[in-house]
């Protein structure tokens, strides 16, 4: 490990507004943040650029950025304390075991932003908005809870939309070109630092929110690895 990853280290252990792999967190947040407010979180959170803004949005909401890579997420801890939002924080720890850090319902409303697409066939199961995920998040967000995607993705967009459809949930919000529009909101203004990268290089943003049903979701596997297939056969000819 690089040296300036050694000190970020050491500082991001002494920030209050970070918690790496604690443990005995469900039902704990509003203590830790000290209100009772909603509890919103960015999953893969990178340096944090939407916890952050957010926040700055939202006063009367709490903000936690998720992220494995402690190296990113002192960048958005280091700002958050700058700017004393006391209502930012993040936990360090891997996207699959959220379950285990929030009681059911104590989450309010998730954020994917501009995350790995996986564009890989096979490694369609990692991505953030497959069934897998969303029964995980389906845990701990309270009944009516939004996910929102934003990605640059064409495919994790079309993929998401294909998610949607098998299971037939309901939709909010649905722009295949956010900044196409003439009114776009603030909280879609907010741009993180893989979306200046332009790594898809499409040229678009998209935008997806809709909800979770209380129960369980049912089993569409196979519907959609078929449509995997096919869509892995269009590319290939």
């Amino acid at each position: 490990m690089g040296q300036k990853k050694l000190v970020r280290f050491a500082e991001m252990a002494t920030f209050p507004n970070v918690l790496q792999y604690p443990e005995n967190m469900p039902g704990r947040w509003a203590a830790f943040f000290k209100n009772e407010n909603p509890i919103v979180l960015e999953l893969a959170c990178g340096k944090g650029e939407y916890a952050v803004g957010l926040g700055r949005l939202f006063p009367d909401k709490n903000f936690l950025g998720i992220d494995l890579k402690g190296n990113r997420i002192w960048v958005g801890a280091k700002k958050a304390l700058q700017e004393q939002l006391g209502n930012v924080a993040f936990l360090r720890t891997q996207i699959d075991q959220i379950a285990s850090y929030f009681a059911p319902g104590e989450v309010s409303e998730i954020w994917i932003t501009f995350p790995d697409p996986q564009l890989r066939t096979g490694k369609a199961k990692k991505r953030l908005t497959h069934p897998k995920f969303l029964r995980l998040y389906q845990q701990i967000l309270k009944p009516g809870g939004y996910i929102n995607l934003k990605t640059d993705s064409p495919n994790l967009y079309r993929f998401t939309k294909w998610v949607i459809d098998l299971h037939e949930l309901p939709v909010m919000q649905d722009s295949d070109d956010v900044y196409g529009s003439d009114n776009v909101s603030e909280v879609l203004k907010i741009k993180t630092h893989y979306e200046s990268l332009d790594i898809a290089q499409s040229n678009r943003i998209h935008y997806l929110q809709f909800s979770l049903p209380a129960t369980p979701l049912p089993d569409k596997n196979d519907a959609l690895k078929e449509l995997l297939r096919e869509e892995d056969s269009d590319r290939r000819r």
